[in-house]
Protein backbone atom coordinates (compact mmCIF):
# COMPACT_ATOMS: atom_id res chain seq x y z
CA UNK A 1 0.00 0.00 0.00
CA UNK A 2 1.70 3.51 -0.69
CA UNK A 3 2.12 6.03 1.74
CA UNK A 4 -0.89 8.27 0.54
CA UNK A 5 -3.23 5.58 0.84
CA UNK A 6 -1.83 4.48 4.35
CA UNK A 7 -2.15 8.01 5.25
CA UNK A 8 -5.79 8.40 4.21
CA UNK A 9 -6.85 5.04 5.67
CA UNK A 10 -5.19 5.79 9.36
CA UNK A 11 -6.71 9.09 9.43
CA UNK A 12 -10.62 7.72 8.34
CA UNK A 13 -9.84 4.95 10.84
CA UNK A 14 -8.79 6.91 13.65
CA UNK A 15 -11.89 9.41 12.59
CA UNK A 16 -14.38 6.21 13.40
CA UNK A 17 -12.71 5.65 16.51
CA UNK A 18 -12.99 8.98 17.80
CA UNK A 19 -16.59 9.53 16.64
CA UNK A 20 -17.37 5.97 18.18
CA UNK A 21 -15.59 6.79 20.92
CA UNK A 22 -17.47 9.99 21.62
CA UNK A 23 -21.19 8.10 21.94
CA UNK A 24 -20.02 6.35 25.28
CA UNK A 25 -20.48 8.01 28.08
CA UNK A 26 -19.48 6.31 31.77
CA UNK A 27 -22.33 7.76 34.01
CA UNK A 28 -21.25 9.92 36.95
CA UNK A 29 -22.95 10.30 40.29
CA UNK A 30 -24.96 13.57 39.78
CA UNK A 31 -25.99 14.23 36.59
CA UNK A 32 -24.05 16.27 34.02
CA UNK A 33 -20.89 14.69 35.29
CA UNK A 34 -20.98 11.68 32.90
CA UNK A 35 -17.73 11.21 31.27
CA UNK A 36 -17.39 10.93 28.01
CA UNK A 37 -14.65 8.50 27.02
CA UNK A 38 -13.52 9.77 23.53
CA UNK A 39 -11.44 12.19 25.82
CA UNK A 40 -8.33 9.92 26.62
CA UNK A 41 -8.72 8.09 23.56
CA UNK A 42 -8.48 11.16 21.80
CA UNK A 43 -5.02 12.52 23.52
CA UNK A 44 -3.61 8.70 23.21
CA UNK A 45 -4.47 9.40 19.11
CA UNK A 46 -2.84 12.74 19.27
CA UNK A 47 0.38 11.88 21.37
CA UNK A 48 0.47 8.37 19.01
CA UNK A 49 0.32 10.37 15.64
CA UNK A 50 0.73 13.91 15.86
CA UNK A 51 -1.17 16.68 16.07
CA UNK A 52 -1.57 16.98 12.41
CA UNK A 53 -3.18 13.47 11.84
CA UNK A 54 -5.32 13.89 15.07
CA UNK A 55 -7.05 17.39 14.39
CA UNK A 56 -7.93 15.94 10.78
CA UNK A 57 -9.40 12.54 12.07
CA UNK A 58 -10.81 15.17 15.26
CA UNK A 59 -12.76 16.81 12.26
CA UNK A 60 -13.60 13.99 10.39
CA UNK A 61 -15.10 11.99 13.47
CA UNK A 62 -17.27 15.45 13.64
CA UNK A 63 -18.55 15.66 10.63
CA UNK A 64 -19.66 12.13 11.29
CA UNK A 65 -21.51 12.46 14.51
CA UNK A 66 -23.03 15.90 13.12
CA UNK A 67 -24.25 13.94 10.55
CA UNK A 68 -25.66 10.97 12.46
CA UNK A 69 -27.43 13.45 14.80
CA UNK A 70 -25.25 11.97 18.04
CA UNK A 71 -23.93 15.69 18.41
CA UNK A 72 -24.82 19.31 18.09
CA UNK A 73 -23.18 22.34 16.61
CA UNK A 74 -22.43 23.24 20.14
CA UNK A 75 -20.79 19.55 20.79
CA UNK A 76 -18.65 20.20 17.90
CA UNK A 77 -17.53 23.44 18.92
CA UNK A 78 -16.59 22.10 22.70
CA UNK A 79 -14.63 19.21 20.93
CA UNK A 80 -12.77 21.04 19.04
CA UNK A 81 -11.45 23.44 21.67
CA UNK A 82 -10.58 20.59 23.89
CA UNK A 83 -8.81 18.97 20.42
CA UNK A 84 -6.70 21.99 19.45
CA UNK A 85 -5.77 23.00 22.85
CA UNK A 86 -5.27 19.86 24.45
CA UNK A 87 -3.70 18.64 21.05
CA UNK A 88 -1.83 21.48 20.80
CA UNK A 89 -0.24 21.30 23.90
CA UNK A 90 1.24 17.45 23.02
CA UNK A 91 2.29 18.82 19.65
CA UNK A 92 4.00 21.90 21.30
CA UNK A 93 6.02 19.42 23.96
CA UNK A 94 5.88 16.32 22.99
CA UNK A 95 4.34 12.88 24.35
CA UNK A 96 6.15 12.46 27.98
CA UNK A 97 4.08 10.96 30.46
CA UNK A 98 3.35 14.46 31.91
CA UNK A 99 1.91 16.22 29.11
CA UNK A 100 -0.23 13.73 27.44
CA UNK A 101 -1.50 13.02 31.29
CA UNK A 102 -2.41 16.57 31.32
CA UNK A 103 -3.45 17.78 27.94
CA UNK A 104 -6.69 16.35 28.46
CA UNK A 105 -7.72 18.46 31.13
CA UNK A 106 -6.57 21.68 30.14
CA UNK A 107 -8.23 20.30 26.73
CA UNK A 108 -11.40 19.79 29.28
CA UNK A 109 -10.95 23.53 30.92
CA UNK A 110 -10.70 25.63 27.33
CA UNK A 111 -13.80 23.21 25.94
CA UNK A 112 -15.60 24.91 29.26
CA UNK A 113 -14.57 28.32 29.09
CA UNK A 114 -15.75 27.82 25.33
CA UNK A 115 -19.05 26.31 26.35
CA UNK A 116 -19.50 28.94 29.28
CA UNK A 117 -18.80 31.88 26.89
CA UNK A 118 -21.75 30.17 24.25
CA UNK A 119 -24.49 29.52 26.65
CA UNK A 120 -24.35 31.53 29.20
CA UNK A 121 -23.80 29.09 32.11
CA UNK A 122 -21.31 29.90 35.05
CA UNK A 123 -17.72 28.67 34.23
CA UNK A 124 -17.28 26.82 37.73
CA UNK A 125 -20.63 25.18 37.65
CA UNK A 126 -19.34 23.65 34.26
CA UNK A 127 -15.95 23.10 35.54
CA UNK A 128 -17.21 21.26 38.95
CA UNK A 129 -19.19 18.52 36.72
CA UNK A 130 -16.36 18.29 34.96
CA UNK A 131 -13.44 17.24 37.40
CA UNK A 132 -14.93 13.55 37.63
CA UNK A 133 -14.01 13.32 33.86
CA UNK A 134 -11.09 15.37 34.12
CA UNK A 135 -9.50 12.89 36.76
CA UNK A 136 -10.40 9.79 34.59
CA UNK A 137 -8.73 11.64 31.28
CA UNK A 138 -5.79 12.25 33.82
CA UNK A 139 -5.38 8.93 34.78
CA UNK A 140 -6.13 7.00 31.78
CA UNK A 141 -4.91 9.09 28.70
CA UNK A 142 -0.83 7.86 29.22
CA UNK A 143 -1.73 4.26 29.30
CA UNK A 144 -4.30 4.63 26.15
CA UNK A 145 -1.38 6.27 24.13
CA UNK A 146 0.96 3.56 25.01
CA UNK A 147 -1.82 0.82 24.14
CA UNK A 148 -2.16 2.82 20.81
CA UNK A 149 1.83 2.50 20.13
CA UNK A 150 1.62 -1.02 21.14
CA UNK A 151 -1.06 -2.03 19.11
CA UNK A 152 0.17 -0.20 16.03
CA UNK A 153 3.37 -1.17 16.31
CA UNK A 154 2.14 -4.52 15.72
CA UNK A 155 0.36 -3.37 12.27
CA UNK A 156 1.56 -1.36 8.13
CA UNK A 157 0.76 1.42 10.41
CA UNK A 158 3.58 1.53 12.52
CA UNK A 159 6.04 3.78 10.80
CA UNK A 160 3.07 6.73 11.41
CA UNK A 161 3.83 6.35 15.12
CA UNK A 162 5.01 9.71 16.51
CA UNK A 163 7.45 9.04 19.56
CA UNK A 164 10.11 11.30 21.40
CA UNK A 165 13.17 10.05 18.86
CA UNK A 166 11.20 10.85 15.27
CA UNK A 167 10.48 14.19 17.02
CA UNK A 168 13.99 14.79 18.04
CA UNK A 169 15.04 13.80 14.86
CA UNK A 170 13.47 15.72 12.82
CA UNK A 171 12.99 19.02 14.48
Amino acid sequence: MNSKTKELTLISLLAVIIAISGSFKIPGIITGTEFQLSAPIAIGICAAFGFKRYIAAGVIASTINLIMGTHTILNVIVAMAFRIVGGGIIGILGPSLLVVSIAGSIGTIAGRVVMSNIVGTPFKVLIVAAVPGMIYTLISSYLIYRLIENIMKKTPYKSFIKTKEKIIKVG
